[in-house]
């Protein structure tokens, strides 16, 4: 659940950054328009994945703006900057974070093209299951048919183990002695520098950390109950990942009849390693559909 290379760490200067109010309760967005005298063509609703939260979508912001798109990159329930109770992992189960997705893209007051990144993939998958009449299209961004890998269930639970003994800050820190954060399996990749990532971990409430990390660790295939969901998809993923094989990523792809991308350079997070040709790739397959999504 890493990558290695940097990326912008400010959002376009027409970037608003507010909180969402929904049914549900409030979300902390980042919301970019499409650029300035570009007709806006549709609404991207950006998911971000464990551990991560809305900026790591900064670096695409612009060149979707560019193509036509708004975009709506979001924390999640007690992810980041939007708030969620402190000590009841129910309130993390895939279901109602599903649920707060419907109720994001209903705030946005459209059908959008709904993208999740890894866990958020597996999150956004939910939601359409649930009800897909919200959505325009489904984008899964290096995010798999089921459960994680061997090696990085392995750290998923490392990081149970010790959340169940440690503070937040007291992780924080047992991470840094075992090396860079983004090197070690500990807080995902992100934008912003080693500060943004020590501010988002402590700010991410830890019933959320351990609910989620035992769905990455136990998430069924239910790609053949996606298939019958009348939506485009597209999955895109770097050209190597450690999360969940490239290989599942291709076959998940012809299960799905989906668009398939591959960005090579990129690794588990192409929108932050490879942000250009991740927007575009986007875009193209956003282009490509009719009006009603196909």
């Amino acid at each position: 659940m890493t990558s290695h290379s940097a990326a912008p760490s400010a959002p376009p200067a027409d970037a608003r950054t507010y909180r969402l109010r929904t049914s549900r309760g409030e979300f902390a967005v980042v919301d970019v328009p499409s650029a300035a005298g570009v007709a806006e063509k549709g609404v991207a609703l950006l998911l971000p994945g464990f551990t991560g939260s809305k900026e790591d979508f900064t670096p695409v912001h612009a060149p979707l703006a560019a193509r036509g798109y708004r975009s709506v990159a979001v924390d999640g329930r007690g992810q980041h900057e939007s708030d969620g109770p402190v000590g009841d992992e129910s309130a993390y189960a895939q279901t109602e974070l599903a649920r707060d997705v419907l109720a994001q893209a209903e705030a946005l007051g459209r059908p959008v093209h709904l993208v999740g990144h890894s866990l958020g993939g597996q999150i956004a998958r939910a939601a359409v299951l649930l009800d897909h009449s919200p959505f325009r299209s489904l984008t899964l961004v290096s995010s798999g048919p089921g459960r994680i890998s061997v090696s990085q269930e392995q750290r998923v639970k490392l990081l149970r183990d010790a959340l169940a003994v440690m503070s937040m800050a007291e992780c924080w820190e047992a991470i840094l002695a075992m090396g860079p954060p983004e090197e070690v399996g500990g807080p995902a990749r992100g934008v912003g520098g080693r500060e943004h990532l020590r501010r988002r971990w402590l700010n991410t409430r830890p019933a959320q950390l351990l609910a989620t990390g035992r769905q990455l660790c136990a998430e069924p295939d239910r790609v053949a109950e996606l298939a019958a969901v009348p939506l485009p998809f597209h999955v895109l993923s770097g050209a190597r990942d450690d999360t969940w094989p490239v290989t599942d990523l291709d076959d998940m792809a012809v299960r799905l009849k989906a668009h398939r991308t591959v960005v090579e350079g990129a690794e588990h997070s192409p929108n932050i390693d490879a942000p250009e040709p991740t927007a575009r790739a986007l875009a193209g397959f956003w282009d490509g559909l009719a009006p009603d999504g196909f």
